[in-house]
Order: structure tokens, then sequence, then C-alpha cells
């Protein structure tokens, strides 16, 4: 058997398959998280199964074929699944703007590794499975959101020739082609068992002489940032999300949320600052499990001593006797990350979430108060109630939030639309009508050709009653001219930049209007030429159409410079073992 040859690989595709042959105006779908609009991150599901398979004795190996597409218009991705040789390929569907490039991806796979097994993954996979297990590009289905040891058991029973019948949470196809559905009976109560080890990626990298393909992201070499997770589930119910509580019952059949324990969590920091000196982002609001969680947490990143800068979320707000824990405990500084949605207490209502403004408006002063570096604080176009006047609203209120800091405080307010899809299993995405949503997009394949769209307005997979399609993308437009104003009175940006903000977002509507006209064009031929004739322009303005993304970069030196730590990881990591 080749050195080259994996038990199983995973491969994480683009939004869309291949977007670089494709002209795709993205618009600002993608202005407020670290990726680009090709949503090229690949989820921390694949470092967790990775490092449970190899600790059994697996060969694994991660390719991130959205990376790969980015970093090169030459780079030949379906050459590059030609000479892959695995016997399992591992496709994720996590979130459903993946949906079309995950399926894809797996038709390449088949066509080249017949033979191999191609399992999906992921929340959307889970939602969807019954669909995507009768595609016959599709062999295996793992449903759930702790799926490390079913993934190791399902790769030992492959291996041995074993029963798959008696592998839990796995929906597949025997060799007949006959469908079988073993139900989703694997779910931990606790994150304590999953192994979130940094150092796995690496070894990952230097076995397989292949970085490019490992990033997690695009650019995440240059800009790296880590992140730990306190819990699967939620114990919020916020109506639109595909991880709110109701949607883990819905899609997953977790009743409650599984929490690493502050002690393991804290110790996972540790990791990954004995590898890199990045910042480390916590995913979960470190009070979902109560004070005492959060107060024991941070007693062991002070006993510790993380140095890392962390970002801290926030589900609602805090006081200073909370920041003032923080900031004793984080030597590296702390951050925060709140996304409010909306400034209308009636639309965040509706949402699930129940305070105030003026928790709001005493938060963040209160932050800065005890050290914070930067508070990053999020808005959304397209919600329940929302109507154009509350959208703007919202990025209005930008100008009392940024009046109640000190002018270089780090305070960064950031509005973008609700896109491009409800997530499945949600309580909008499950009852839209009582919720005032009109869904264009109910089927795993509806969403797929949606995505095939030339505009992010037409790939848009709801209206509401009281927002149209066109009204979502334009009131987000104006949303971000008027937080752009806001934002220049403040004395926050200078006069350039507020102008190049205001160019950029006005050139960006004007391509959204064109692509309007040319879909009206009844030829094909003559439209799809015409459609091409803006493919340059929407590549230029993939990224910061609205917003200035560079402005979500967090200080930290590359990879390149954490050289001699990862050494002696590494090192250290082998004496552990």
């Amino acid at each position: 058997m080749s050195n080259l040859h994996k038990d199983i690989i995973f491969l994480h595709a683009p939004s869309v398959y291949d977007f670089r042959k494709k002209p795709i105006f993205y618009g600002p779908v993608s202005d407020v998280i670290p990726s680009s609009p090709v949503f090229e991150m690949y989820p921390v599901g694949f470092m967790t199964i990775s490092s449970h398979l190899e600790a059994a004795g697996f060969r694994t190996r991660i390719v991130n074929v959205a990376v790969r597409m980015l970093q090169s218009d030459s780079f030949d991705a379906e050459e590059l699944i030609r000479k892959l040789d695995a016997d399992v390929f591992a496709i994720d569907l996590h979130w459903m703007p993946h949906a079309h490039g995950a399926l894809e991806l797996a038709k390449v796979v088949k066509r080249h590794h017949p033979e191999a097994k191609v399992e999906f993954g992921g929340l959307t996979s889970s939602y969807f499975y019954d669909e995507l297990i009768r595609r016959p590009e599709v062999d295996l289905v793992m449903r759930g959101d702790t799926t490390e040891e079913p993934t190791v058991k399902l790769m030992e029973t492959l291996q041995k020739g074993g029963d798959l019948s008696q592998v839990p949470n796995l929906v597949w196809k025997d060799e007949s082609g006959g469908i079988h559905d073993n139900g989703l009976t694997f779910s931990l109560e606790s994150l304590d068992s999953v192994r979130f080890d940094y150092g796995t990626m690496i070894k990952n990298v230097l076995r397989n002489m292949d970085i490019k393909g490992a990033l997690p992201w695009f650019g995440w070499d240059r800009l790296p940032l880590t992140s730990v997770f306190t819990v699967r589930g939620c114990s919020i119910n916020c109506a639109e999300c595909g991880g709110s509580h109701y949607a883990n019952g819905t899609v997953v059949c977790r009743k409650k949320p599984a929490f690493r324990s502050p002690e393991k969590l804290a110790e996972d920091m540790d990791l990954i600052q004995s590898y890199l000196d990045t910042p480390i982002f916590i995913v979960g609001d470190l009070r979902q499990a109560g004070n005492s969680y959060a107060e024991r947490f941070l007693k062991e990143c002070r006993e510790r001593r993380i140095k890392n800068h962390v970002v801290v979320e926030l589900f609602n707000g805090a006081g200073p006797d909370y920041f003032t824990q923080i900031d004793r405990s984080l030597e590296g500084g702390w951050s925060i990350e709140f996304s409010p949605d909306s400034h209308d207490e009636k639309v965040r209502s509706a949402l699930g979430k129940g305070y105030t403004n003026e928790a709001i408006e005493r938060t963040i002063p209160s932050a800065f108060d005890c050290g914070c570096s930067r508070f990053d604080l999020f808005y959304m176009n397209g919600l329940p109630f929302q109507d154009r006047e509350s959208a703007l609203d919202s990025a209005r209120a930008a100008k009392k939030l940024w009046a109640s800091v000190k002018r270089d405080d780090g305070l960064f307010i950031y509005n973008a639309p609700f896109a491009p899809f409800v997530d499945p299993g949600s309580r909008i995405f499950e009852n839209p009508e009582e919720w005032g949503y009109t869904l264009r997009a109910r089927t795993l394949e509806e969403h797929r050709r949606l995505l095939d769209n030339p505009s992010w307005k037409h790939v848009l997979s709801y209206e509401t009653k009281w927002m149209s399609r066109d009204d979502v993308a334009e009131i987000s437009y104006d949303a971000a001219l008027e937080l752009a104003a806001c934002e220049h009175g403040a004395g926050r940006i200078s006069d350039d930049v507020y102008r190049q903000r205001i160019e950029r977002t006005e050139t960006a509507r004007d391509l959204m209007h064109r692509i309007d006209e040319i879909m009206l064009i009844a030829d094909p031929e003559e439209r799809e030429a015409r459609l091409w004739e803006t493919k340059d322009e929407g590549t230029r303005m993939m990224n910061s159409t609205i917003a200035n993304k560079k402005d979500l970069d967090w200080d930290a030196g590359s990879i390149w410079s954490n050289g001699p730590r990862v050494a002696l990881g590494l090192a250290k990591s082998f004496f552990r073992h």
C-alpha cells in the first residue's frame, strides 16, 4: 500500500463548485465572518474526528479544496481528487451554503474513485439525511453533533468487513443499493472525551507536506485565529439559528447542551498556546452553564497563565464584576463578540433575545472600563417584524454606542443581511408562516439550485411580510451607508475611508441592479454573455462589499513566525502521548 494512501480523507468544498468558472456577484453575505463568500472555512469537526481516528490508528488527511481554488485560478480540483487515494472520502455539509459545492465535489470523487465510500456529515447533512442518501454519489451519512466515536466505529467496521448496522447514527447503502437507517442513538452528554488538539492539524500538514490544502480558511496562515468550544448544542432559542436549542432537538435530537468542563476548556487553551501565539476564540457564552462555570474556567486560566489573546462571546449583557474577573484572568488581553442582531427591542424579543437596549448600552462602556481591547457588535437585516425603518434604526443606534466610549476604544459595529438561507431546523424554517416568512427553498436540491444564481439577491431563500427580497437587498445597502455616516461622524474613519466606503457600497448596489436587468434577457446565450461581462467586477468585490473586512482581523503573527513554538509544542506532545 502506498504512503499516499489514507484510510479517510476529509474534503471541504466551496459554496459553489466551480465558482471560478461562473459569473457570480456574492454581495455582502460574508462581510462579517473570517472566510470569503466561498465559505472556505471547514468545521472544527474535521480536526476532532481526525484526532480520534489518528489515536485509533487510522491514517487521515484534511484537504480544503475551497482554499486551494481561492489560492490559484490554475488549480485543477478534479486532478487533485483523481490523485488522492483513500477508502473513505468524508465531505462536510455542516451549513446550508455548501449545498452546491459539497454535492458536486461528491460527484467528482465518485467519478474517479467509484470503489471508495463517500460519506457526508454535519448539521445540514443530519437534517437532510434521507434526501442525501438517495443521491447516487452518496454512500454514507453520519448524523449527529458528536460523531467522533461513531466515525471510529464506522472505520473499524469497514476495515474489518463487519456489520454496518451496528454503527450508531449511520445511514448507509448496502451492496445492492438498499438504504438502512441505524437511528440517531449516540449523543455525548459531556464534551470532555472529545479531542480538541491543534497538534493533530499541524502533524497532518507535516506528514502530507500540504500546508495549502490544510488551511482552515484562506489567509489563515498570515492571520491565524484558533478556537475552543464550551458546548455543543445551546440553551438559547434564537428563532433564526440552526444551532439553537430548538434546532438541536429537531436536527440532532439533542435535548440539552453538552458542555466541556471548565478545566478541560482551559487545558485546550494551554495546549493551543504551546503551539501558537495566536488569538483564541471561545465559542459559546461562558455563563451559559452558570456563573460558577465561568468562575472555575477563569480560575484555571489564571493558574495555567493563558498568555494568548482571548476572544469571549456574550449572549446577553454583562457588567463590571464579570469583566473584572476576565481581565485579571487572561494575561494576553481579551476582546468581546456580541450579536444583538437588532437594536429594535420588538425584533430582538421575537428572535428570543430578551435583554434590553439599556443592557447593551451599559455593557459596552463597562467592558472597556475593565480592560477590553476590542468589542465587535453585529446587526442583521431581514428579521421578523423588521421593516426598513427598524433596520435603519439599528444602524443609527451605532451613533449612541460610539458616543458611550472613548474615541480610541476598539468598538466595531457591523450591519449585514441575514443571508443567504434560513437555517434548516430553526424555528423560522420549521414554521415560516408563524414568523411572517415565505421560503423559496425547502429541500436540499432546491437550495442547491438557488446557489447557482449569479447574484446574492437571487440566492436568498426567503422573503418576509415586512421585506421582499428586493427590500432585504436594498435596505442592506441603505443601512451600510447609514452606519458609515455614523462611523464617520463619530470620528472613527477618515474622510477618505468614508468616501471609499460609500463609493464601494453604491458600486455594489449598481452591479446588483445591472445583474437584475441582465436576468430579464430572454435569450439564454445573450444573457450568459452579458453576465460574464460582470465577472471581474463581481470577483473584485468578493470581500468588504459594504463593510471593511480588515476590521475583523486580529493582531497576530503569521504561523511562520510561530515556527520555534510549533517545534517545541510538537516535542512536548510526543512526551504527553
